[in-house]
């Protein structure tokens, strides 16, 4: 469902030629799935036939099987010829067409096996993330608007989290519940994380048959998407039965957890690199001595994706930028006892950061 105005994808798609012309490439060649959708306001999908949005120096083709053409929901997209193909016609020819010279960029969610037939035809190809990742990484105030949104729905499940943690019920039983809870507020589910005690060290952990105790910490870490495609993301670490409950040794864990949280938020400004807002929140957890506990980056963005650039990663010479929206999410997690992790999305500002989750960072309190 196109969320915005056609007027918004006209816009996006100029810049995207724009783009092309600009890097003297021979076109980008976009799968169906985010990419697609940001530049189409179309979600549709022609499951295992290719439909594919051509960004061309001199226009915009999209090709698509014939059966499917009814389904992509391509209102007002003017500026774009769609040219249908039939089983048994070979679409990569229509796409090799309408390229020029140079290399061509092609979409992150393109199968192998398009891949491989586009390389058949086009001399030089090249994986088009970085080119893509321009045209959507600062957020338009629209998108901004949407991120908000999905980051209060979000804020209003896990007001409800922290009660369902109660001893003697399972992992599973308390998904379940979180997922009935995001459907209130979002369009569909897009991942639930309950991972208690030792289960909480494995960042990726989902859920298990595991039976939550007193005193078991607990990473609650919930994603959904809205009807517009914009998704959110947060995670809150309780305790059953109370922080007090916790053993010492994570209190002051989750304590240094928080410091990090703050330090990576304070350092964040126009101009940093993506590699250094890492070690603003990975430089306070080595110190303390969990350097080893923090597997993972400190951030994604998000948008249409719930994972997309910027990635906050240790190295990385990304310049962020006023208006990118991505993930702050320290972690410390220690094998066979427990994890914890907390998790914004912010929207980067001339100042700092606005917060899109409002929830406390507190242990929470989760009573028998």
């Amino acid at each position: 469902m196109s969320v915005f105005d056609a007027s918004v994808y006209r816009a996006r798609r100029a810049s995207a030629v724009e783009l092309v012309n600009d890097r003297a490439m021979g076109g980008l060649v976009i799968g169906t799935g985010a990419e697609f959708a940001f530049l189409t306001g179309s979600f549709a999908s022609s499951h295992e036939r290719l439909t594919a949005l051509v960004v061309a120096p001199d226009g915009l083709r999209v090709v698509a099987p014939l059966t499917d053409i009814g389904s992509l929901g391509l209102g007002g997209a003017d500026d774009v010829e769609v040219v249908g193909w039939r089983d048994g016609e070979d679409p990569y020819e229509l796409v090799a067409e309408v390229l020029g010279g140079g290399e061509v960029g092609l979409g992150s969610s393109l199968t192998a096996d398009h891949v491989f037939a586009l390389q058949a035809r086009v001399a030089d190809t090249v994986l088009a993330s970085d080119a893509v990742a321009e045209l959507f990484m600062v957020k338009d105030p629209l998108e901004v608007e949407q991120l908000a949104a999905a980051g209060a729905a979000i804020d209003r499940v896990h007001e409800r989290a922290a009660a369902l943690l109660v001893p003697g019920t399972t992992e599973r039983e308390v998904a379940a519940q979180l997922e009935a809870i995001i459907l209130e507020e979002h369009e569909r589910v897009e991942f639930v994380i309950v991972g208690s005690g030792p289960n909480g060290a494995n960042p990726h952990h989902d859920f298990s048959d595991r039976v939550l105790a007193a005193g078991d910490p607990v990473v609650v870490d919930l994603g959904g998407a809205l009807a517009s495609g914009y998704q959110s993301d947060c995670t809150r670490t309780h305790v059953v039965g109370g922080a007090d409950a916790a053993p010492a040794e994570f209190r002051e864990a989750y304590a240094v957890l928080e410091r990090a949280f703050d330090a990576a938020c304070a350092a964040a400004r126009p101009g940093i690199t993506a590699g250094e807002l890492d070690a603003a929140a990975r430089d306070v957890i080595a110190e303390a001595g969990y350097g080893e506990c923090f597997t993972h980056r400190l951030g994604h963005g998000i948008g249409l994706a719930g994972h997309e650039q910027p990635f906050i990663i240790a190295g990385s010479d990304t310049v962020l930028r006023e208006g990118m929206a991505f993930s702050i999410e320290p972690g410390i997690y220690v094998p066979g006892k427990w994890g914890a992790r907390i998790e914004d999305i912010v929207v980067l500002t001339e100042g700092g950061v606005e917060h899109l989750n409002t929830t406390g960072h507190g242990l929470g309190e989760a009573r028998a």
